[in-house]
């Protein structure tokens, strides 16, 4: 039994085909996922979907790259919606410094105001980073996010930096990197990290594990994933699966 903590079954690449994408995902043996909307096209799919499939969520955040598009109305939005018995977190939000979009103040401003949120709503956040980490370490520590916790999204970075989010609540998701042979810090981290610290993830159409890298990724996939943290610690798929899916109940306070 897997949880995938990231999918975008939301993105158009699934259009066509949703249902036998989740198909192929229940005959992998995942069983639960969160769709994670993050605009104002994504979000009502993210929830439409979920709202179709018993052990399918939801996740309504903004997207860093798009903050300069986000109005207040957006924000009161989100609030509302986070009372959706199916939305179990927000985001994925955060920083990115990769697209030039929205200005680095300006995305700053939106990640404090949706963890504000957040902390006024008590529930976990998704967090979206590309080239900010350090900045994104310091936001989460001034605006006190460990009262919320949550996940650090398609984690890259050090093992350093993984242990000071687990000091701030936060788990550690994995996704079809840690599968790619040249990526050492994600072995790296999944090597170092305590099993009851981690999440596994696709963040799928995006990021295929190998041997599927350079493909449309799909939530089956995240077998692979697991399969190589399972390699990694020295464990069964099965122990894997299993823990991963605990942290995942507890974080998104699911009472299966």
């Amino acid at each position: 039994m897997l949880f995938d903590t990231h999918v975008h079954l939301n993105a158009e690449q699934f259009h066509e085909d949703c249902e036998e994408v989740i198909n192929r995902a229940r005959e992998a043996g995942v069983q639960y996922m969160v769709v994670v909307g993050f605009d104002r096209e994504t979000i009502p799919l993210a929830i439409e979907i979920a709202e179709s499939h018993d052990d399918i969520y939801a996740a309504v955040g903004w997207h860093p790259v798009d903050a300069i598009d986000m109005e207040q109305a957006d924000l009161d939005w989100l609030e509302e919606l986070s009372s959706h018995p199916k939305v179990v977190a927000l985001g994925e939000m955060g920083l990115d410094y990769h697209w030039d979009k929205s200005p680095a103040d300006v995305q700053k401003e939106i990640f404090r105001k949706q963890i504000a949120l957040a902390k006024k709503v008590n529930m976990p956040i998704i967090i979206h980073n590309r080239e900010a980490t350090q900045d994104i370490v310091d936001l989460l520590k001034e605006e006190n996010a460990g009262e919320v916790g949550g996940i650090m999204h398609c984690y890259s970075g050090s093992v350093e930096i993984a242990k000071e989010c687990i000091d701030m609540n936060f788990y550690i998701s994995l996704g079809g990197p840690v599968t790619f042979k040249n990526a050492k810090k994600p072995k790296e981290v999944a090597e170092a990290i305590g099993m009851e610290h981690l999440l596994v993830e696709t963040d799928c159409p995006f990021l295929a594990p190998h041997p599927n890298r350079g493909t449309r990724n799909e939530p089956a996939y995240v077998k692979l994933v697991a399969e190589k943290v399972a390699e990694i610690k020295g464990l069964s798929l099965e122990e894997v699966g299993q823990q991963t899916t605990k942290n995942s109940f507890k974080l998104f306070r699911l009472d299966k």
